[in-house]
C-alpha cells in the first residue's frame, strides 16, 4: 500500500518547488499525472526532463485562478481518466510588502490564487473526485497561516483562509468519500523563497527560529503530500500537518 499505483493525480504548479517535486515523487509512486503551470517552455522542458528519466507526466497550460482554465482542466481529465484520485493544490503566489504599500489588485491577487483558486478548482472536480470512491484533496499551505513570519498579511490571510477550507470541506466531503487535508512547510528551497533565503539576515534569523538549523528541502514536503495521498493515510482527513522543522514550538 505504500505506492500510488493506479491513482490519477492533478498537482496545480507543477514545474517549480514543492510541485515539481510532488510530481517526480508521485511518479516515482506508480501515479499517473497531469500538472499544469502557466509556462509552456517549462511544462514543456520539465516533460522531457522526465522522459529523459524514464517517466511521463501531461502538462496543461492553466493558470488555477482562471475558470476558463479549469474547465480546460475538467474536460482533459474528464475524456481521458473519467474520475480523479488526487488534487494537489499547490500553485501559490506571494507578493511581500508593509499593509499599506499593497495596491487593492496586488492583495487580491494574492488571496485569488491562494485562497480562491483552491475552492474554485475543488469545487468544479468534484463530480470527479466522488468518482473516484476513495479520493484525496492536499492543500498546501504555510506556516505563515499559523504565525506571522514576515511573508505580507495577504498572503497569511490567504493560507490561513485555506486551512479552514480545508477543515471545512472534510467534514462536508466526507459522506463522498473525499478526504481533504493541508501541510503547512516552513521555509522551504524554492522559487518562490530564492530571493528571500539570499539575504543572509534574513536566513540567518530564520536559522535561529528552527531547532534543526536548517530550512526545508522541496522533496521532504512531496513527502508528506505523497503519504496524505495514499491509501495508508485513510483515516487521516480535515488536519493539518506543520512540517517546520520546530519552529512552532520552539519558545526560546
Amino acid at each position: 500500500m505504500w505506492n500510488l499505483k493506479n491513482k490519477k493525480a492533478l498537482i496545480t504548479g507543477g514545474t517549480k518547488g514543492i510541485g515539481r517535486a510532488s510530481v517526480k515523487m508521485f511518479l516515482d509512486l506508480g501515479a499517473e499525472v497531469l500538472f499544469t503551470a502557466r509556462n509552456e517552455k517549462e511544462i514543456n522542458s520539465f516533460e522531457s526532463k522526465l522522459k529523459n528519466e524514464g517517466l511521463k507526466a501531461t502538462g496543461i497550460v492553466a493558470d488555477s485562478s482562471d475558470s476558463k482554465d479549469i474547465d480546460k482542466i475538467k474536460k482533459w481529465i474528464n475524456k481521458n481518466w473519467k474520475k480523479l484520485d488526487i488534487l494537489v493544490n499547490n500553485a501559490g503566489i506571494n507578493i511581500r510588502k508593509k499593509t499599506n504599500d499593497y495596491s487593492e489588485e496586488e492583495f487580491r491577487k494574492v488571496l485569488e490564487v491562494n485562497l480562491v483558486a483552491p475552492f474554485e478548482i475543488s469545487r468544479k472536480l468534484f463530480p470527479l473526485l466522488k468518482k473516484s470512491g476513495n479520493a484525496s484533496i492536499i492543500n498546501v499551505a504555510s506556516s505563515a497561516a499559523l504565525q506571522d513570519v514576515g511573508t505580507g498579511t495577504p498572503y497569511s490571510m490567504s493560507k490561513s483562509g485555506l486551512l479552514q477550507q480545508t477543515r471545512s470541506l472534510a467534514v462536508e466531503w466526507a459522506q463522498d468519500s473525499i478526504r481533504v487535508n493541508a501541510v503547512s512547510p516552513w521555509f522551504t528551497k524554492t522559487p518562490l523563497t530564492e530571493g528571500y533565503l539570499h539575504n543572509e539576515e534574513k536566513m540567518q534569523a530564520i536559522l535561529n527560529r528552527t531547532p534543526l538549523n536548517r530550512v526545508a528541502e522541496a522533496e521532504e514536503m512531496s513527502s508528506i503530500i505523497s503519504f496524505l495521498a495514499m491509501d495508508n493515510s485513510s483515516f487521516i482527513t480535515g488536519q493539518n500537518i506543520v512540517a517546520d522543522g520546530g519552529m512552532s514550538v520552539n519558545a526560546l
